[in-house]
């Protein structure tokens, strides 16, 4: 549980004011069904997470095992300071809006979550954590709880929320993980 809970909360909090809320904006204006909207947004997540937790589990078995929670560790504190730095909106006008609202939406979030935070994140989580399934379930509900709310409330949410505010706590929260790995490893010695 502790995997799940983990990449649910980072990953919800990450996403706060991240490329793909604007565009979940972008396509909630575009289409007037909410529904395929998740839905792509659902299969996109769990299509691109799925890779980067099992590229983040290769990758931990061929890290020394001694070195992978520094290497970790220092992963999250990579991860702490990017999320301070806020994304801006490059949805623009895309070729893949023809294909309808579910196609387009998948599509477009796939490729929006390429090399995006929460990927890298996905991929640092499932180093961290043994139970690769739970990484994926819990990066794909936190990128839902994010990006759920500003599909069903829009504008009107976006608004209100403090952006900033959001990038530190996730910040924060990354920088907590780095410490509670390190402790982790320096507790097993």
């Amino acid at each position: 549980m502790d995997a799940f809970l983990a990449s649910t909360v980072a990953v919800a909090i990450a996403e706060i004011g991240d490329k793909t809320q604007l565009l979940s904006l972008f396509l909630v204006a575009r289409y007037a069904s909410r529904l395929p909207i998740i839905l792509g947004i659902f299969v996109a997540t769990i299509l691109n997470h799925a890779l980067s937790a099992l590229l983040g589990a290769w990758i931990a078995e061929l890290i020394p095992e001694a070195w992978l929670p520094w290497i970790l560790a220092v992963s999250f504190v990579a991860i702490a300071l990017w999320l301070l730095v806020p994304d801006k909106d490059d949805s623009g006008d895309s070729a893949f809006l023809g294909m309808g609202a579910f196609m387009a939406t998948t599509v477009m979030f796939f490729l929006a979550e390429i090399g995006d935070k929460t990927q890298i994140a996905t991929v640092v989580l499932a180093a961290r954590y043994t139970e690769t399934f739970w990484v994926i379930m819990g990066t794909t509900v936190g990128m839902l709880l994010a990006n759920i709310p500003v599909i069903m409330a829009g504008k009107w949410l976006m608004d209100r929320l403090p952006l900033s505010t959001a990038r530190i706590g996730a910040s924060i929260l990354f920088l907590i993980l780095a410490v509670v790995t390190l402790w982790a490893a320096l507790m097993s010695l």
